[in-house]
């Protein structure tokens, strides 16, 4: 079965992958992500969220 097209829930464009930048704690840190190439909103999904941005918050707070 194909992957359905991810739509943009502030105005509706197909969300493209790209590199998303995060700043925590001052620093800056980067993933891929499904975002908007109109209006820039990212989807985060809850892969993301627990595997490399909480991997990257525990490394930063433990310093």
């Amino acid at each position: 079965m194909a992957e359905r097209e991810m739509l943009c829930g502030k105005c509706g464009c197909p969300l493209e992958p790209r590199r998303v930048d995060f700043e925590y704690l001052g620093h800056v840190f980067f993933a891929d992500a499904p975002r908007c190439p109109k209006c820039g909103e990212v989807y985060l999904s809850e892969e993301l969220v627990r595997g490399r941005v909480a991997e990257v918050e525990m490394e930063l707070e433990n310093k």
